[in-house]
């Protein structure tokens, strides 16, 4: 994601702090006990904005939805909604998802959600792609038993990749669609996602679940 730079960026920041994780490796498992008030763990890799982070949380108070995004200049906008909605189960990471095993424990999350993660199409870039091996193998050691990741994306050749990857690296397929509001708004959106389904692109979804 590349943003400008937006004024006054620190101390917006600063503002945010209360549900800012600024060293999440003190976290490591310990993410319930710090937030004993919540049932799960769920957490957004490349949360952007922060539109889809908010409405999960706005919608299931109770769990914990972490925010991961390692671009400042949309982080903090993300913040600056959660804050706006009066959201305290929410917590944003502005960290790379590379390391994700220094944030959480292993079984700590019951979900991650990839929402329009880039694609990176060129095979010599395919290490970066959220869905390769690497990633996968990352996500199962923090994933809880049968945890699940939800991946959405509007573009179809990474989205085959990523059904393949899944089947490949130990996860089942549990849900496949390549046209998620074919029949209108189906579920929260992220602010991609309203741009590409006003402009009548599909939408592609699928829930894999950890073996």
């Amino acid at each position: 994601m590349h943003m400008r730079k937006r004024p006054q960026l620190l101390p917006r920041l600063a503002r945010c702090a209360p549900i800012t994780v600024s060293r999440p490796e003190e976290y490591r498992g310990e993410w319930r006990l710090r937030h004993d008030e919540y049932s799960w763990v769920d957490i957004e890799i490349g949360c952007g904005k922060g539109r889809f982070t908010s409405g999960i949380a706005l919608e299931n108070p109770d769990i914990l939805m972490v925010g991961i995004e390692r671009v400042p200049e949309a982080i903090v906008i993300a913040m600056e909604r959660a804050v706006e909605a009066g959201l305290d189960n929410v917590r944003f990471i502005n960290l790379d998802a590379g390391g994700l095993m220094d944030m959480f424990a292993p079984g700590e999350v019951r979900r991650i959600y990839l929402n329009f993660s880039d694609p990176w199409p060129k095979r010599r870039d395919e290490k970066r792609r959220l869905t390769n091996a690497g990633f996968l193998d990352m996500y199962s050691e923090i994933l809880e038993p049968h945890g699940e990741i939800y991946l959405k994306t509007d573009n179809s050749a990474f989205f085959d990749y990523s059904l393949g990857s899944f089947e490949k690296n130990g996860y089942e397929l549990k849900y496949v669609t390549r046209n998620l509001h074919e029949n209108g708004a189906a579920e929260i959106m992220t602010d991609y996602e309203v741009r590409f389904h006003g402009e009548g692109i599909p939408i592609r979804k699928a829930i894999a679940r950890k073996k």
